[in-house]
C-alpha cells in the first residue's frame, strides 16, 4: 500500500535556527505571522527563527510527530498528546482556550431537527490510512458524536456509525512539497481551506445521501456549511453551560521537545516572550486580530472572526481549566485506544518558561516607561546615561 512508503524527512539539527509549526486555529502564533515578533525575539539572541516547511528537505510530518529537535508547535490538542504519550517526550509550554465547540451537521431539505430524530440513522465517522500521523480527525469526531448523544440521552446503541476510510494523503503530494513556504498562511492559500474538503472529508458523504448526519468538528466551520444552503445543524455543544463538553482538539497548546526544553531553555523563553506579547496587543486590538485570523482559520469572514474571539484571552496560559481540558482530551484518548500509553499532564507541563517571559516582558515595559519618564521629565539624555 501507498502508505507504507510515507517517510518523515527532516534538516539536520542546527541550534541556530528554530522551526515552528501552528494548526489553522485561534492563536497568538497565528497573529504573529504578520507582527513579526517572534522573529525580533529571536534575532536579539542571534538565532534564526523561521516556519519549518521553509526548508525543503522538512515534509510535513513534523507538524504531527514532532520529529524536529528545535521545533515549536502551537497547534490542535490530540496529535501533541499522541506524541508525548507514545512517540517521544514533549514539554507543555502554554494553551488558548476557544469555545467552539461542535455541531451536528444534517442536509437542509431532510427532516430532521433533534437528535432524537438520529434514532436509527447512520452518521458517518472517518478514518485515516496515513500510518504516520495520529488520527486526529476521528478522535474530535468520535468525542463530539459520544458527547451528543449522552447530552440527548442517547447512546451509540441507537444509531449507526458509519466508517469512512480516506486516504489522508495530501501531505506526500509532489505540489506540496515542491513549495517553500513562509509562513502557513501560504499552505492555506494554496489549498484554498475554507473551500478545500480534503479538510472535511465527510461532508461529500453527507451531501451525496451515504450518511444522515455527520459532527463538524468545530463550530466555525458551523457558517461555511450553512453558507452553502445544502446543511443545517441540529445540536451545537456550546449552547450548553458544561464547558467540559466541548474539548475537541481544544484547547491549542504550544509543545517543544524535551531536549530543546534542558539544553536551549533561553530558546523556549524568547518564544513565549513573543507570544505574550502578540496575545496582549490581540486582547488590546481584537478587531484587527479578526482580519487576521480570518486569513488563518475557518471562519467565514472577518467579522465571523471576530465575534469568534473577542472573548478570548489571547495569551497563551496554563491556568486550571486549560489543564483540566487537556487531561479530558487525553483520557478520551486513552480510554478509546488512541494513545497506548498514559502520562499526568500536570507533569507534562513545564509553567517556567511561561512565568519566565512573564516576568521579563513585564521588566521591559517598566524600563521602557521609566526611560520615557527621566527623557521627557528631566531633560537628560537617555541614550548618554548608563545603569550602574
Amino acid at each position: 500500500m501507498a502508505t507504507e512508503k510515507r517517510v518523515s524527512t527532516t534538516v539536520p539539527l542546527n541550534w541556530k535556527e528554530v522551526w515552528f509549526t501552528n494548526c489553522p486555529m485561534v492563536s497568538a502564533n497565528n497573529i504573529d505571522q504578520e507582527l513579526g515578533w517572534c522573529r525580533e525575539e529571536f534575532k536579539k539572541i542571534g538565532v534564526e527563527y523561521a516556519y519549518f516547511r521553509h526548508a525543503p528537505e522538512n515534509n510535513w510530518y513534523p507538524h504531527y510527530i514532532h520529529n524536529l529537535d528545535n521545533l515549536i508547535r502551537f497547534g490542535g490538542l490530540y496529535p501533541p498528546i499522541h506524541v508525548n504519550a507514545d512517540l517521544r517526550r514533549t514539554v507543555l509550554l502554554g494553551a488558548t482556550w476557544v469555545n467552539e465547540g461542535g455541531c451536528m451537521a444534517v442536509r437542509a431539505r431532510d427532516d430532521l431537527f433533534k437528535m432524537s430524530d438520529l434514532k436509527g440513522k447512520k452518521i458517518g465517522i472517518s478514518k485515516s490510512l496515513n500510518t504516520i500521523k495520529n488520527d486526529w480527525w476521528r478522535i474530535q469526531e468520535h468525542m463530539g458524536i459520544e458527547s451528543m448523544l449522552r447530552l440527548n440521552d442517547m447512546a451509540m446503541d441507537d444509531i449507526e456509525l458509519v466508517e469512512f476510510p480516506y486516504p489522508d494523503d495530501w501531505y506526500d503530494k509532489p505540489e506540496m512539497l515542491q513549495v517553500q513556504m513562509n509562513n502557513p498562511s501560504e499552505l492555506w492559500m494554496l489549498r484554498d481551506h475554507k473551500h478545500d474538503l480534503a479538510f472535511r472529508p465527510l461532508e461529500t458523504a453527507l451531501l451525496d445521501g451515504t450518511v444522515d448526519a455527520i459532527y463538524t468538528q468545530s463550530k466555525v466551520f458551523q457558517h461555511l456549511q450553512e453558507a452553502t444552503g445544502k446543511i443545517k445543524m441540529i445540536e451545537d455543544l456550546t449552547r450548553y453551560p458544561d464547558w467540559t463538553v466541548q474539548v475537541a482538539n481544544t484547547p491549542a497548546v504550544i509543545t517543544c521537545t524535551d531536549v530543546m526544553a534542558k539544553e536551549h531553555p533561553e530558546l523556549v523563553v524568547a518564544y513565549m516572550k513573543a507570544m505574550v506579547k502578540v496575545g496582549h496587543w490581540a486582547n488590546q486590538h481584537k478587531r484587527a486580530a479578526g482580519v487576521i485570523l480570518n486569513r488563518q482559520t475557518f471562519y467565514l469572514d472577518a467579522e465571523d472572526t471576530y465575534e469568534g474571539i473577542k472573548h478570548v484571552d489571547m495569551v497563551p496560559s496554563l491556568n486550571a481549566q486549560n489543564m483540566q481540558c487537556i487531561t479530558i482530551g487525553k483520557d478520551f484518548m486513552l480510554s478509546h485506544g488512541y494513545i497506548k500509553n498514559d502520562f499526568d499532564v500536570n507533569e507534562w507541563a513545564a509553567p517556567e518558561f511561561l512565568e519566565q517571559a512573564v516576568t521579563e516582558v513585564l521588566k521591559e515595559k517598566w524600563e521602557e516607561k521609566s526611560w520615557s519618564r527621566v527623557h521627557e521629565g528631566a531633560g537628560l539624555d537617555a541614550k548618554s546615561m548608563r545603569l550602574g
